[in-house]
């Protein structure tokens, strides 16, 4: 009996690909190729048929993907168990987020944690497409907005509002604005494919709708920063991308008083019977932000 390959075996079968299951499992798809041969030689039968365009599984490993599926369940479950009476997660974390979550709210966050864990590593998948946690086996993702699959569960990260924000060079050049009728003598950017009327609430609780980005539109969040302090206009931003200060242009509210109704961030992991410690750790790290 041998346990070695079984896993890049699985990962290969559920990736339908040789290339995608190496970038899951972080290894050379040399490698890959060389433990299914390896593993194929040592049950003396073939797993798959592989072409130039196409991998299919054999009814040989199609059986033994099931078995297989079921004792690396088995293993993990194990594991986590293990994992229980130690206080040092070890192994690699693979998070998904948003671009501008990643870029701005994690990239601390993240340091803080492998400064604290050194056994683990971080793999950062950044991409603003909601990702198949459980297909593409990844242990923690950070999203905005309600959860809508019962196969995962959602801890509540961060509430958070936008605002209108613009450089201290811009207002120093084109002033402040005190009122919204001041709006209308300025340049605004609007967020590209989302409404250009945007509800912003005043602390009375009283909603006004803003018209924003007949100036000059942008298609996210960090290229509308990018152009706030570039001095080109006032634009909307929520708190945790504006608070952040990765290059020297100071950003000043404009309107403080004004903002969208809030939503919140949240930290989302698949529904197990364990939670891995490295996963359980990372929560604790993120939620010393809240």
């Amino acid at each position: 009996m041998t346990l070695d390959g079984i896993d890049v075996f699985v990962e290969v079968v559920d990736a339908q690909s040789f290339s995608r299951a190496a970038r899951r499992l972080g290894m050379p798809t040399t490698t890959v190729s060389a433990k299914l041969a390896r593993l194929e030689k040592q049950l003396g039968v073939t797993l798959l048929h592989r072409t130039t365009r196409k991998l299919s599984v054999t009814e040989a490993g199609r059986r033994y993907h099931a078995h297989c599926v079921r004792a690396l369940k088995e293993m993990a479950v194990a594991e986590q168990a293990l994992e229980q009476g130690s206080d040092l997660p070890t192994g690699r974390l693979r998070i998904t987020a948003t671009a501008e979550l990643s870029q701005t709210l994690l990239a601390p966050i993240i340091k803080r944690y492998l400064d604290r864990y050194s056994q683990v590593s971080v793999e950062l998948n950044v991409s603003n497409n909601v990702q198949d946690l459980i297909a593409e086996k990844i242990d923690l993702a950070v999203r905005i907005g309600d959860l809508a699959d019962s196969s995962l569960i959602a801890r509540r990260f961060l509430k958070m509002r936008v605002g209108l924000w613009a450089s201290e060079s811009y207002l120093a050049q084109h002033g402040t604005p005190v009122s919204l009728s001041d709006l209308g003598k300025h340049n605004l950017i609007g967020i590209a494919q989302r409404p250009r009327e945007v509800p912003l609430i005043d602390r009375a609780g009283h909603t006004h709708l803003v018209t924003i980005g007949d100036h000059l539109q942008v298609d996210d969040l960090q290229t509308c920063k990018a152009f706030i302090e570039a001095d080109l206009g006032i634009g909307p931003l929520p708190e945790f991308i504006s608070a952040t200060h990765w290059s020297n242009v100071r950003l000043r509210p404009v309107l403080p008083d004004l903002k969208t109704d809030e939503f919140t961030t949240y930290l989302v992991y698949p529904r197990q019977s364990f939670v891995p410690l490295k996963v359980r750790k990372f929560i604790e790290t993120a939620l010393e932000e809240a």
